[in-house]
């Protein structure tokens, strides 16, 4: 139980608000939480990620690499579909790139669905073929859950997802695409 007496700022910081369970947590579990929180800078403002290597160990520990080397800064969303998904993640802004680092095999899951502000691996045909390309879903988008790998949720800063520039037609190509202005790590 917190009392006045122990209720200080670093202890309100890590009795955080669990985005899945809906708890108050402990400084232990607000510790592990923030080991898997990413911040996401936009020109629109700051956008809070909170991983799920409960879900997708591999892909989050593929995402936490790639975003501890600074990788996604400056990568554009180069592929946005009003009402459905923004997609970044290729430093070469043309969809058909990715990281030097190896593919992440599928981690499918029934254990969560693609809820507004999932976060997915983007992927060819193949799927076991996901390495750093990304997309955050703007609405549900429940047809896509056990086809692809869900390995976060966008906590805080769902407006600033909301205001990425969106891309024309079917293809969701953007011309000036909003750029990533740096990915971090929160721990």
């Amino acid at each position: 139980m917190i009392t006045r007496r122990t209720l200080t700022r670093t202890t309100m910081a890590a009795a955080a608000v669990s985005p899945f369970a809906g708890v108050l947590m402990s400084e232990t579990a607000a510790a592990a939480d923030l080991a898997n929180t990413i911040y996401l800078t936009l020109p629109s403002g700051r956008v809070t990620i909170v991983l799920r290597p409960d879900l997708a160990p591999k892909t989050c520990a593929q995402i936490k690499t790639l975003t501890g080397q600074g990788f996604y800064n400056g990568c554009e969303f180069f592929r946005v579909i009003a009402g459905f998904m923004a997609q970044t993640g290729d430093p070469s802004n043309t969809g058909t790139g990715g990281s030097p680092l190896p593919n992440v095999p599928a981690e499918f899951t029934t254990k969560a669905s693609f809820l507004t502000g999932a976060l997915g691996m983007a992927r060819t045909n193949d799927p076991n073929s996901g390495n750093s390309q990304f997309f955050i879903c703007f609405a549900p988008a429940t047809f896509l859950d056990d086809k692809y790998t869900l390995f976060g949720q966008v906590t805080e800063g769902m407006e600033f997802v909301d205001q990425i520039k969106k891309g024309q037609g079917q293809s969701g190509r953007v011309a000036d695409p909003t750029k990533i202005i740096k990915m971090e790590l929160a721990a």
